[in-house]
């Protein structure tokens, strides 16, 4: 997993309600009308940047039937919140423009019905303010492709963060006491908040805040320098795993597998976070979540295995480990965490699973970038893209830098632009809702880095 820190009696809390009823976005639930289609050729005529609408009302997803969305009257335009170019004067050829544009639908007189993506709902519960949150601690990596974000809903912040660490410290044990403070540091819940602004309640946001959790409790205690090791991580990651795809035996060896996922921090937490998502989720959204996690473990070992040689990796074989070792597995559950259901064969379309691989991509260099000065002062040699530039094609640390940068910038507009052209060739209200949502997610993610000044630093380039 990208850079992490440490993460670790009151009752367990409540969890997310099968498929009855949402706290608080009740919704009857009705069958999406057809959608008009998109016409050919508008995307040029509009006039970015423009923001993603608001999506529909979440419903609770309801297996093995996917949930549709309500119908509701168009909900009033937001304010835009622009991209920040990387370079002047680009805005009009952004593809992440043309992604807002296929959301929104053609403008102009007579246009007003091929409004996809408005048709479907008022906005979100706990609305956020439309100004991009300027005041935040930190700032942008200079000449970084992103968008601005507004500031996370501070009520929902509050208490993601508490029910988070109760549930590190009361049912899994996270962590000990001396790591309170990186686990308070890490700021999980305005993180979880920010990626996932169509979330109908607190307890869908907890799905995905404990699976972040778990996730990053395996890297560091397993992986990384709190008590992680390259060597024998297959046999660890391959333990943990059976958290999140069970072990199916025999009668006399099943209870020995059972006891051992107690046996240990992160398995703990795997085998907590994954119960909870199991029980709100499709079987095909937990299954799809399952494949991602193998992905991702493939990228550890992959990472393990050079740490092991001493083998520092050429960049496209660099970029090649960080496709599985990367975000992907957080943005891939937009959907449960929205409380709808991406089926399945639409998921698996090629161009889908290109716009979530370039998402996984970009969010991960961010995270080489916004992490490079930390890992620079950690022990050990920590492989990130400017590292590998500067040793691969001979770089300085400053121009390897920025050169990373670039192939994050070039990252994001692909991605972008592959989500711009998925969004016109399938129209469906579920793919447009999707695509929102991992576009969502891709801009939180920046702006947790960007603002999470306790972990991250930048380094004295400009």
């Amino acid at each position: 997993m990208p850079d992490s820190g440490p993460l670790g009696s009151s009752p367990p809390e409540q969890r997310p309600s099968p498929p009855t009823a949402v706290p608080d976005a009740p919704a009857p639930v009705v069958t999406d009308p057809p959608v008009a289609p998109i016409p050919s050729g508008f995307l040029a005529s509009l006039h970015p940047p423009v923001t993603l609408p608001s999506p529909p009302p979440p419903t609770p997803v309801s297996p093995p039937s996917p949930v549709a969305s309500p119908v509701s009257p168009p909900a009033p335009a937001p304010a835009p919140v622009g991209a920040v170019p990387d370079v002047p004067d680009t805005t009009a050829a952004d593809p992440g423009s043309a992604l807002r544009a296929v959301l929104r639908g053609p403008t102009g007189p007579g246009t007003a019905s091929l409004a996809v993506a408005g048709r479907y709902g008022p906005p979100v519960p706990h609305p956020q303010s439309a100004a991009p949150a300027a005041s935040a601690e930190g700032r942008a990596v200079p000449g970084l492709y992103h968008h601005p974000v507004p500031e996370p809903d501070p009520v929902r912040v509050e208490e993601v963060s508490r029910r988070i660490k109760r549930w590190a410290e009361d049912e899994v044990q996270l962590y000990p006491e001396e790591w309170e403070g990186q686990f308070d540091g890490f700021s999980v819940g305005r993180y979880m908040v920010g990626c996932h602004p169509d979330a109908p309640t607190v307890d869908h946001l907890m799905l995905a805040t404990r699976l972040m959790v778990a996730e990053n409790a395996v890297d560091d205690c397993y992986c990384e320098d709190h008590g992680g090791s390259p060597v024998g991580l297959g046999g660890r990651l391959l333990l943990a795993h059976t958290a999140l795809d069970h072990f199916h035996t025999t009668a006399e060896y099943a209870p020995a597998w059972r006891e051992s996922l107690a046996s240990d921090a992160p398995r703990r937490a795997y085998d907590s976070a994954m119960d909870y998502f199991v029980r709100a989720a499709t079987p095909s959204q937990a299954d799809r979540y399952r494949h991602d996690m193998a992905r991702l473990h493939m990228g550890y070992l992959a990472e393990a295995a050079w740490a092991q040689t001493g083998h520092v990796p050429e960049v496209w074989e660099y970029l090649a480990m960080r496709q599985f070792n990367n975000f992907r597995p957080c943005p891939t559950i937009t959907d449960a965490v929205g409380g709808y259901e991406l089926p399945a064969d639409l998921h698996a379309r090629p161009d889908m699973q290109r716009v979530i691989a370039l998402a996984g991509n970009a969010t991960t260099i961010v995270n080489d970038l916004y992490s490079y000065t930390k890992e620079l002062d950690s022990p050990g040699h920590h492989l990130n893209l400017p590292v590998v530039l500067a040793e691969r094609e001979r770089l300085s640390e400053r121009d390897a830098y920025l050169k990373a940068v670039e192939v994050h910038n070039e990252l994001q507009h692909a991605f972008e632009a592959a989500a711009a052209d998925l969004a016109q060739a399938c129209p469906v209200p579920t793919v447009l809702r999707f695509l929102k949502g991992v576009a969502a997610w891709v801009d939180g993610n920046h702006d947790w880095h960007r603002t999470n000044t306790y972990r991250y630093s930048l380094p004295d380039f400009w």
